[in-house]
């Protein structure tokens, strides 16, 4: 038996010994009063009125001697010292902490916070009550290869383990935030279109194929949302924007996962000119010393060689809008750009093609490409050409990766250190 089975095993002992003494192990709810945050700022008010308070979370450190105990408390907010004292809880229930609480147990304690001597801040326990019965050890420490893995297995750990990974993702729902209230303030409406679609489109992608059994028909995951947003240009939105998951059936790598977030947004009456403006201005906003206040500009032709796009890309220091890219089929001729940041293809944009004739021409030299096996190619979408019939202003659109944002603007090294949960191949 390894040791972590051992340790397990004793877990299970000390649930049986909680169960046998009528104490619910895993209770409803608790009575939490404050965060770990909220009892570390009003210190002060509370600790001079001697008030009691509840506080909850996770068992992080305990540090036994004699008659009393030290634990660190933690929950999502920080974390604080508890005093866990013998005279002070009753021999009875200072031995039942003693004898079936472990690290990693989620536990609520009552009590009244004061100093000690080294002037830290702490809660002595006046009771407490066991709120989830932990029955695996937490790891001590994460190095290696290995270990990398099983971060992304794992994230569940990772988060306890690394203030690092919790940094992260705190950042991301920040850069999230901020992106949503400078489309509200540029009168931008958040939408939501379909994943599941009976045609793919709105990238060069494959996609993922799936089946609805109540209507026996195969149906597709989103590649992009692009088709259904310019559906709602032509309902009436001027702005219109979403941010949400698609979905790729195509390679994996430090810029590339199945399914990611992506933000897109359109806005009627402007060109791509209109667009570049605007992205400067959300990017400034959302981080001046990455993103300065005009990007560079280059020519695609200029830099992109026989066809080795990234070895170019990667030459271009300041982020950059490489501007006419070649062969996008749903823009206006020769009015495309990719926003380059380290490297990295951050944005695809274009002045958006409204002609209904033209789009159809288009749609049909990549039906041609479809058919001789690439699976890449966009498919012909009657019902889309049909709502371009009744007219779609002249528009820009800009797409937009979410997680490759964040490899930018977090401590993030790839898109599964930007994705909380990126998909992992399952072990043997």
């Amino acid at each position: 038996m390894s040791n972590i089975d051992e340790i397990k095993k004793e877990r299970l002992r000390k649930l049986e010994n909680i169960k046998k003494s009528g104490i619910n192990p895993y209770p409803r709810k608790s009575k939490r009063t404050h965060s770990c945050k909220q009892a570390i700022e009003d210190f002060k008010k509370l600790s001079s009125s001697n008030q009691e308070i509840f506080l909850t979370g996770r068992l992080r450190a305990i540090r036994g001697h004699g008659g009393s105990v030290f634990v660190h408390i933690e929950d999502a907010s920080s974390k604080l010292q508890a005093y866990f004292k013998k005279d002070e809880l009753g021999e009875e229930r200072y031995k039942f902490f003693h004898d079936n609480v472990d690290i990693g147990d989620f536990i609520e304690i009552k009590g009244v916070l004061f100093l000690t001597k080294k002037g830290e801040k702490t809660l002595l326990a006046k009771d407490y009550c066991i709120l989830s019965k932990s029955l695996s050890p937490l790891p001590e420490k994460w190095h290696g290869i290995k270990d990398v893995e099983e971060r992304f297995r794992k994230r569940y750990l990772d988060l306890i383990m690394n203030e690092g990974t919790k940094d992260i993702f705190k950042k991301r729902s920040e850069i999230m935030k901020k992106i949503r209230e400078f489309l509200d303030d540029n009168d931008f409406t958040e939408v939501e279109t379909p994943i599941l679609q009976s045609l793919y489109g709105g990238a060069s992608a494959k996609p993922f194929k799936t089946h609805l059994n109540a209507l026996d028909m195969d149906l597709y995951l989103r590649v992009a949302p692009e088709l259904y947003l310019k559906r709602l240009l032509v309902g009436g939105y001027d702005r219109v924007f979403e941010i949400g998951r698609c979905f790729r059936n195509e390679g994996m790598d430090r810029e590339h996962n199945p399914d990611f977030t992506m933000l897109e947004c359109y806005a009627a009456y402007w060109d791509w000119n209109d667009l570049m403006g605007f992205m400067e201005k959300m990017m400034h906003k959302l981080d001046s010393k990455i993103f300065p206040k005009k990007w560079d500009r280059v020519k695609y032709q200029d830099i992109v060689k026989d066809d080795n796009e990234k070895e170019a890309f990667a030459k271009l220091k300041n982020p950059t809008f490489v501007l006419y890219l070649p062969n996008i089929p749903l823009c206006k001729k020769g009015e495309a750009l990719q926003g380059i940041v380290n490297g990295m293809e951050l944005i695809k944009a274009f002045t958006e093609q409204n002609d209904p004739i033209e789009q159809r021409k288009l749609f049909e030299e990549q039906e041609v490409l479809h058919k001789k096996g690439d699976e890449e190619a966009q498919v012909l979408d009657e019902d889309f050409l049909e709502a371009l019939e009744y007219g779609m202003p002249p528009a820009a659109g800009l797409g937009m990766g979410i997680d490759r944002l964040a490899i930018l603007l977090t401590e993030a090294k790839s898109l599964r250190e930007s994705i909380l949960f990126p998909f992992m191949k399952p072990k043997e």
